[in-house]
């Protein structure tokens, strides 16, 4: 795989995927809602982890700490997992859990001496080397058919102007291995202002796939390349807890020196296993016309595309001894500088994909007749689904943030009205 972004800026190139919907019975789960918050602080835990406990089922915060979960009738005996980077994990039975509670997290830090690691890393370098020859033995090796979420909004400045939504079922591959993943439509949903993007329709090319790729044990040649690890340096950072276990924090960055924008971030590997739990990280910006020349497929001529904001997360999750992708948010921003106009545009793109179910599938891939997506696929512009607060059933969804709330209380109105 090439180096470099899956995320690409272009103009109304591409065909639309279509819409499958499928019932389900709203009768056989109990939904929840609550938030996770900070002890100390008390402000909203983001991304923080709500896990049916001995299950595969689980959702994610949002950016306002808040959560919703739809436990199935089966598993109403069970307890639920709340947890955090950084943070002392909860479990709750879900017979005492009261609907809209506040769950509050106690952070937690370890220092980095105390941790002891079986294979005695010689330095940064060494310990992450170490965890990506690691993806055979701890990684899972079965075909595994994921249920995911998937969300992407683009804003012009602080307003939304494209909302788009999705479940999938991705076939994810062996680790092992060197195939890359099918994505699968289940169900979508998308409403898109096109006046408030005035005459540039910013579009994402990949759609989850974007989200998929940044999986780094799975696809380690979006950062860690051969040839370009040798381009970093690599430092420890003050230790920390994921789940109550020890962490060790590798800071990375490029060498100085070096015009090519490569990537600076974090990683999180567990200390016991060395496995990695999570990355966060950014793309370095400051030459903006190569920086540009990785994002922007085609522009009008008389305008100046550039981003100025590149991040990236992607968290990993643990059963049964072995480790799963569970979750992943890309945020990108542009500017847009226009010949003659005396003030610019500002467009935000921002997509989060969450992992809420997965099996152990025996077939390579299921023969059920569903469409399979394209890297190069665009959500189709659907507007069906927003009127309908049923429309996705059973599936487990990311609860949405307020700002999105009222898009999608406008996009009601609107279909009202029509």
């Amino acid at each position: 795989m090439k180096r470099g972004v899956f995320f690409k800026l272009t103009w109304l190139l591409f065909m639309s995927c279509s819409l499958v919907v499928s019932a389900q019975d709203t009768a056989s789960f109990k939904e929840i809602k609550g938030s996770i918050i900070d002890q100390d602080s008390k402000k909203p835990l983001v991304f923080a982890d709500i896990v049916i406990t001995n299950s595969n089922m689980s959702v994610v915060t949002n950016t306002d700490g808040e959560f919703i979960l739809k436990i199935p009738k089966e598993l109403l005996e069970g307890t639920l997992t709340f947890s955090h980077l950084g943070y002392h994990t909860k479990v709750v039975n879900i017979s005492e859990y009261s609907n809209n509670d506040r769950i509050y997290l106690e952070p937690t830090i370890i220092q980095l001496d105390e941790v002891k690691i079986a294979s005695k890393p010689k330095d940064a370098k060494a310990l992450v080397l170490e965890t990506l020859s690691k993806k055979s033995s701890l990684y899972s090796n079965d075909n595994t058919l994921m249920t995911a979420f998937y969300r992407e909004t683009i804003k012009k400045r602080r307003r939304n102007a494209s909302l788009s939504e999705a479940v999938v079922k991705i076939h994810k591959q062996p680790y092992k291995n060197y195939r890359f993943d099918d994505i699968e439509l289940i169900k979508s949903r998308k409403k898109t202002d096109y006046s408030r993007l005035d005459t540039l329709a910013l579009k994402l090319q990949g759609g989850p796939f974007s989200n998929l790729y940044i999986d780094l044990i799975k696809y380690p040649d979006f950062i860690f390349d051969k040839e370009n690890i040798e381009y970093y340096t690599f430092s420890f950072d003050a230790s920390t807890q994921i789940d109550n276990n020890p962490v060790y924090v590798v800071n990375f960055k490029q060498l100085p020196n070096m015009e090519t924008p490569l990537y600076y971030g974090t990683l999180y590997i567990d200390a016991e296993t060395l496995a990695l739990k999570s990355a966060l990280f950014h793309l370095n910006v400051k030459n903006k016309t190569l920086a540009s020349e990785m994002y922007v497929r085609k522009k009008p001529r008389h305008a100046d595309v550039y981003p100025t904001e590149a991040s990236y997360r992607v968290n990993y999750r643990t059963q049964n001894g072995k480790w799963y992708y569970a979750y992943s948010n890309i945020l990108l921003t542009f500017k847009v500088n226009w010949e003659g106009k005396l003030f610019n545009s500002t467009y935000t793109l921002n997509s989060e994909m969450a992992i809420t179910d997965w099996k152990i599938n025996d077939m390579k891939l299921s023969k059920n007749n569903k469409p399979l997506l394209l890297p190069s696929t665009i959500l189709s512009d659907q507007t069906s689904g927003f009127a309908d607060p049923e429309f996705w059933g059973a599936y487990n969804i990311i609860e949405p943030e307020k700002s999105i709330e009222t898009a999608i209380e406008k996009i009601k109105k609107q279909l009202e009205r029509t």
